[in-house]
């Protein structure tokens, strides 16, 4: 992975220490600067326009998921991905936190290389969320539809069958597989849900599907 630029907001300043010291590990990744609490998070990806903002949720002040919603709906900061990160599994942050238009929430007690690895996946434009945490936020958006939303009718019936497969977590390559497709193919299916439906990322797709009555969890 190559030029991936980030900036991180904790008010622990020996956790945004031991958090750098995790991503630099990653070739390429740059870390553009450090935020106390969230304002100051929000200035500074205004000012570095970065890849990437690692928010933690509690900080003073304006806490992650407030500066994730004001970051996410700057029309100028579209491109700049954030991930919240946390000690917290908590449902009702969680569900806050993807309503604000983060990519990803992940928890502080992951090991680094997994770390690493989810901030590898949002430089290769996937979202990521902790595997533990999917199925809880899946069930708080799901199952309040009995029949599809009209939404759904701005797809084609092969961007239905691609936002079907998003919402089981699997990667382009695994739906170009499924549907009989080149992955590139998947590419400009997906991009085309993206746009239809005014989502920023896969994993906001993935919560639409279930929140527009697409597919329903299990059990």
């Amino acid at each position: 992975m190559t030029g991936l630029r980030v900036v991180i907001a904790d008010d622990e300043p020996l956790v945004r220490q031991g958090m750098r010291l995790v991503l630099e590990l990653e070739p390429g990744l740059e870390i553009l600067g450090e935020a106390s609490d969230g304002r100051e998070a929000v200035e500074l990806v205004r000012r570095h326009r970065p890849d990437l903002a690692l928010l933690d949720v509690r900080m003073p002040g304006m806490d992650g998921i407030e500066a994730a919603r004001m970051i996410c709906s700057e029309p100028d900061l579209r491109e700049t991905r954030v991930v919240v990160l946390t000690t917290f599994a908590d449902d009702e942050l969680l569900v806050g936190a993807i309503r604000a238009g983060a990519s990803g929430y992940l928890l502080k007690s992951m090991p680094p290389d997994e770390i690493r690895s989810s901030v590898r996946a949002v430089a290769e434009g996937r979202a990521i969320l902790a595997p533990s945490l999917m199925d809880r936020l899946l069930h708080e958006y799901a199952g309040r539809r009995t029949d599809p939303s009209p939404e759904l009718a701005r797809l084609t019936d092969r961007e239905t069958d691609v936002l079907r497969e998003i919402a089981t977590g699997r990667s382009n390559g695994e739906i170009a597989a499924r549907l009989y497709v080149s992955e590139g193919t998947v590419k400009t299916h997906v991009a085309a849900v993206l746009r239809k439906l005014d989502l920023r990322d896969r994993t906001q797709a993935a919560v639409a599907a279930y929140e527009l009555g697409l597919v329903r969890p299990r059990g």
